[in-house]
C-alpha cells in the first residue's frame, strides 16, 4: 500500500521556500546549482530578504499544497544576454532552492531591470 503524506509534511518543504529563499534570479543557462544561478549563468536578480519572495504554504487546488512567489517589479539586469530560466535562492546560506524555465526567452541588457508576474510551486497532496 503507497503511503500519503499529510499536509504537515507537505508544508515542511513548502515553508522553506517561504522562510529561506532571498532572491529570485533569471540566467541564461539552466541553474542546477547555487553557482549557476548566482553567478556563472546569472543575468539579473531582484532581492526580496527572507521570507518575502514566497508566501505560506496553502491549498490550490483539491490535489495541490504551493507557495506563491511575489512579483518580481523592478529585478536588476546585470549581464547583457538572452534569459531563459529563473532561480530561488537563499543568499545567506549559498543554497539553490528550485529553478524553472521562463514562459518565453527574452533577450536583456546590463543596467535594465526586469519583471516577472507571480507563480506558483506545488506538491500534490494525495
Amino acid at each position: 500500500m503507497a503511503a500519503q503524506l499529510e499536509t504537515i509534511a507537505l508544508d515542511f518543504g513548502l515553508n522553506q521556500l517561504h522562510t529561506n529563499v532571498t532572491h529570485i534570479t533569471v540566467c541564461a543557462a539552466e541553474p542546477t546549482s547555487y553557482a549557476i544561478a548566482t553567478s556563472t549563468g546569472l543575468l539579473g536578480f531582484n532581492s526580496f530578504g527572507a521570507s518575502n519572495a514566497f508566501g505560506v504554504p496553502a491549498t490550490s487546488s483539491a490535489s495541490l499544497r504551493a507557495v506563491s512567489s511575489a512579483a518580481v517589479t523592478a529585478g536588476t539586469i546585470t549581464t547583457n544576454g538572452t534569459a531563459n530560466w529563473w532561480a530561488a535562492v537563499d543568499e545567506t546560506n549559498s543554497s539553490l532552492y528550485a529553478h524553472g524555465s521562463l514562459s518565453a526567452s527574452q533577450v536583456v541588457t546590463a543596467g535594465n531591470t526586469f519583471s516577472l508576474a507571480s507563480f506558483n510551486i506545488s506538491i500534490p497532496q494525495h
